[in-house]
């Protein structure tokens, strides 16, 4: 009897076909598999928004955000974004790296990379891909800061106590040196009468000047007094240290135009035997007088008193070069005698208020101060 080949194909060869059907690219544009890139397919590249080109970041401003608007696509495939960050322009030194980003909402798509390290250029590029097909990489560079140095400005004028023509003198300091961290400065003075800065007389705050910055106060200090000031700069977010503390005096007070007082009366020297009542006498010729008017006064009663034939004299003027003085002389006190036996008279009283007229004396050595006495 004749046997009958059986046609049957043994399950292992039917799984060894099935596997090689399945290893095979789809055609189908939405399959995961899909042989690219798909024909007539065009993905735009990716606009890159932030950090924009040349765009320089501050240590503050970590961690960075790199943002793009989305590409568009022409096929149906959904697209994905891939960010890569290099410190060269070839990408050969990358310090991040993501792909797959899922396109986000309104339009833009955005990943964060949590720290750079400071004080160097960046590169970062970014490009749509939906699997098949690709558009070609968008690239900028960027900048992360240093981290900011300010120093301290130097003090250029007044310094060592000298004193100032005006009450309101220009502060004037060096520009403080800072790195490329640090953006537009402007400068605090402070103007102290102590040395710790407690009693404040005047601040200020300024811009930053061309090489050299200076501040006027705004209303005059106090006429021969000692002040110290110094200055720090700032650029709102990076302050830096104080100077070191200066000193300036400002100007002495200016004297006054004399109070015009009435012109001495008429009718000559006083005569009297009484040198108190000489004093009043001429005392009376004069309104408030004047430091000059005061001099000619002492002069006026010395020559009255050696007229009327006073007993003491003969009398004259007291010279007098330091403190208080009246062209050069005692304000208020008249003289006789030289060296150890001078003697000396009070005869004008509060030469600064009321100046009333006198007659106290005499004084004696070692009771005063022995001057030059110009008899008169």
């Amino acid at each position: 009897m004749k046997r009958t080949v059986s046609a049957a194909v043994s399950p292992f060869v039917l799984l060894l076909a099935l596997g090689a059907c399945e290893a095979q690219k789809s055609s189908t544009p939405l399959s995961p598999s899909v042989a690219g890139p798909i024909p007539g397919v065009a993905i735009t590249s990716p606009k890159l928004l932030e950090p924009a080109q040349g765009f320089k970041y501050k240590e503050s401003q970590q961690p960075i955000k790199l943002l793009i608007e989305n590409a568009s696509s022409s096929g149906v495939r959904p697209v994905t974004y891939m960010f890569e960050v290099a410190t060269d322009t070839e990408f050969t030194t990358k310090v991040y790296a993501r792909s797959g980003v899922p396109a986000g909402e309104g339009g833009r798509t955005s990943v964060q990379i949590d720290r750079l390290d400071l004080g160097r250029a960046y590169y970062w590029r970014a490009r749509a891909d939906d699997g098949a097909n690709s558009s070609q990489f968008a690239t900028a560079q960027f900048e992360v800061l240093p981290k900011p140095q300010l120093n301290a400005p130097v003090l250029v004028t007044p310094i060592n106590a000298e004193r100032t023509a005006s009450r309101r003198p220009a502060l004037t300091v060096r520009n403080a040196d800072r790195n490329t961290a640090v953006a537009d400065v402007s400068y605090e003075f402070q103007v102290a009468t102590d040395q710790t800065f407690a009693a404040l007389a005047t601040v200020g705050v300024v811009l930053e000047g061309a090489g050299q910055t200076s501040f006027v106060p705004a209303g005059d200090l106090l006429t021969d007094r000692l002040y110290y000031w110094r200055v720090r700069a700032s650029d709102r977010e990076t302050t830096g240290s104080w100077s070191g503390a200066q000193s300036f005096r400002t100007p002495l007070p200016v004297a006054p135009p004399p109070t015009p007082g009435p012109a001495p009366s008429p009718g000559g020297p006083c005569v009297s035997s009484n040198p108190e009542s000489i004093v009043k006498c001429e005392r009376a010729k004069y309104g408030h007088m004047s430091h000059p008017q005061m001099a000619a006064l002492m002069r006026a009663i010395a020559r009255s008193l050696n007229a009327n034939g006073i007993g003491g004299g003969p009398f004259g003027i007291l010279r007098k070069a330091s403190g208080t003085n009246c062209e050069g002389y005692s304000c208020d006190i008249l003289c006789a005698g030289s060296g150890g036996g001078q003697r000396q008279y009070d005869v004008l009283g509060d030469i600064e208020g009321d100046q009333s007229a006198g007659w106290s004396g005499p004084k004696t050595a070692p009771n005063i101060r022995i001057d030059v006495c110009e008899i008169q």
